[in-house]
């Protein structure tokens, strides 16, 4: 799904079976964005200055999109930060708090040049029903890694 412009064998994985995480505990709004933005910054995604970026972006528009989703990523600014392109995903059964709404999904992205749009619309397409974000509480790391990486939508 992810192709973005670099040949199949070429292209680094957007979403690695070591940046989901199940089963997340409610947080603090800005400690779930540095939690997501750890996991980016560990898998080679980004420098780690971009995850005060990701803190910076929220202050200035915040990223959750509705339907119990959060989509945090760095300023414009910092997209000299990137490295490769990547996705990082928290999933909170219970949701935590963004700003007054509950969020379950909580999707980190770091994305070069064209692919930050790419990304949206993957995820957009994949998650456009509530009922998309329920039925990924249920899902195993496995299958999350399958529905991002173009295995399977839904």
């Amino acid at each position: 799904m992810f192709g973005y412009g670099k040949k199949k064998e070429e292209k680094a994985e957007l979403l690695e079976l070591k940046n989901i995480r199940l089963n997340c505990r409610p947080g603090e709004k800005d400690e779930v964005i540095r939690q997501v933005g750890q996991l980016l910054y560990q898998s080679g995604c980004v420098d780690e200055s971009y995850i005060d970026a990701m803190l910076k972006r929220e202050l200035s528009f915040p990223t959750n999109i509705g339907n119990g989703i959060a989509l945090p990523h760095g300023v414009e600014e910092a997209k000299k930060t990137i490295k490769r392109s990547g996705i990082a995903v928290m999933v909170f059964p219970d949701g935590t708090d963004w700003g007054g709404e509950k969020v379950k999904l909580v999707i980190g992205i770091a994305g070069s040049g064209e692919d930050h749009l790419e990304i949206l619309s993957v995820i957009a397409e994949c998650l456009a029903d509530p009922a998309d974000v329920d039925r990924i509480m249920g899902y195993s790391a496995e299958e999350i890694h399958a529905m991002f990486t173009g295995k399977r939508c839904s």
